[in-house]
């Protein structure tokens, strides 16, 4: 498969992942709908990765790891918000970060990750 074919199979299941996370949302399902938050950037990340490295991404699931390891500059604020969200895909897989993740993930907090999920992916896919 050439490489365009990967990076465009990176983007469709990233867009398809936002979708599921935003019908999460409406379900009010926040915590898999963060996890899904999550899931799409991953994705992006490595699309960006092959595109730039003309390799295969990291297997990690490291926000902040992937986007330095693609050689993206980021201002600290977009640090923060990626380090955040990428605890979404370690809380809502195992039990014990579950608990208190849950009690975290109000609506509020999760239209608030959501919406930063959209703006951040904007960015990113540009890099494309």
């Amino acid at each position: 498969m050439s490489e365009r074919k990967i990076v465009d199979y990176w983007i469709k299941s990233a867009e398809e992942d936002l979708l599921t996370a935003e019908s999460l949302l409406k379900e009010k399902r926040y915590l898999h709908c963060l996890f899904f938050c999550h899931l799409f950037l991953e994705k992006i990340l490595k699309a960006v990765f092959i595109a730039r490295k003309h390799t295969a991404p990291p297997w990690i699931h490291d926000l902040l790891k992937l986007a330095g390891e693609s050689d993206i500059k980021l201002e600290e604020n977009s640090k923060k918000d990626l380090r955040e969200i990428s605890r979404f895909n370690i809380t809502a897989r195992y039990d014990d970060y579950k608990f208190s993740m849950y009690k975290k993930a109000s609506h509020e907090f999760t239209q608030k990750y959501f919406s930063k999920t959209k703006e951040i992916y904007l960015c990113f896919r540009k890099l494309i």
